[in-house]
């Protein structure tokens, strides 16, 4: 048995992930979707505060505004479309029961509130996956979130973070090379003197990749692209967004 064949079916579904954009027109039964949202809430979260809320799209009129403000026309045609937030709302209805006003207002709960909706969105697709489904995050939902907060009513302290199409794949693209191992996992100590030999080895079967793939092929490699996307500041509207539901963050 090789190593591959001696993976459990868990571990081989993680490394075989990727995004799925066509999907058939045929729903998830909503017995499996309702398995799949369980399985995501099976994820840790720090001191156990469930700091998120998850907005299950059905409506497709909801569905197509947020496509159009999310610049992002899979959302139209997706069986499920869910909204992952986070959310010290329920937190502060949970201290009100105790007469406690809750502190929300910090860098720490802010940041809890990120981490735990990104938890639970990795178990929800994986999950999806396991069970033969296919999904794509959508971070676009961050590129107008006073709008689609209003379309789905998110109070104060909720904020939309990303969203997952899920569905039956009509289509699925090969599993695109990861970084090297070596790149991400450091022993003992940060060492970024070998990012320079790894990143002309990752380059180069990246731009392989993008050549030989059986779809959208191109001329590319992963470092040039990625400086290119980061050489500006993005999405700079978030700090105003993020002060309007109540984060200051002082």
């Amino acid at each position: 048995m090789n190593n591959k064949e001696s993976l459990s079916e868990t571990i081989q579904v993680m490394q075989n992930h990727v995004s799925v954009r066509k999907y058939s027109a045929d729903p998830i039964p909503r017995e499996h979707f309702m398995e799949i949202i369980r399985a995501g809430q099976g994820a840790p979260s720090s001191h156990f505060v469930q700091a998120y809320s998850i907005i299950h799209v059905t409506n497709q009129e909801k569905k197509d505004q947020i496509a159009d403000l999310a610049k992002n026309k899979h959302i139209k045609y997706c069986s499920d479309f869910l909204l992952f937030c986070g959310d010290l709302k329920r937190l502060e209805i949970a201290g009100r029961k105790h007469g406690i006003v809750i502190e929300y207002d910090n860098l720490e709960n802010f940041m809890v509130a990120t981490i735990d909706p990104a938890l639970v969105a990795q178990n929800v697709i994986t999950a999806a996956e396991s069970l033969g489904y296919g999904g794509c995050y959508i971070g676009g939902v961050r590129n107008n979130p006073g709008p689609i907060s209003d379309i789905v009513g998110l109070p104060d302290k909720v904020f939309p973070l990303f969203g997952l199409c899920l569905g039956i794949p009509a289509e699925r693209n090969e599993v695109k090379p990861r970084l090297p191992m070596e790149a991400i996992l450091h022993e003992n100590e940060y060492n970024e003197k070998k990012y320079l030999a790894l990143l002309d080895e990752y380059d180069q079967n990246m731009s392989t990749y993008y050549q030989e793939r059986s779809s959208n092929n191109k001329d590319a490699n992963w470092t040039e692209p990625m400086a290119q996307f980061l050489k500006d500041k993005r999405r700079e509207h978030m700090r105003a967004f993020i002060e309007s539901k109540g984060f200051h963050l002082d």
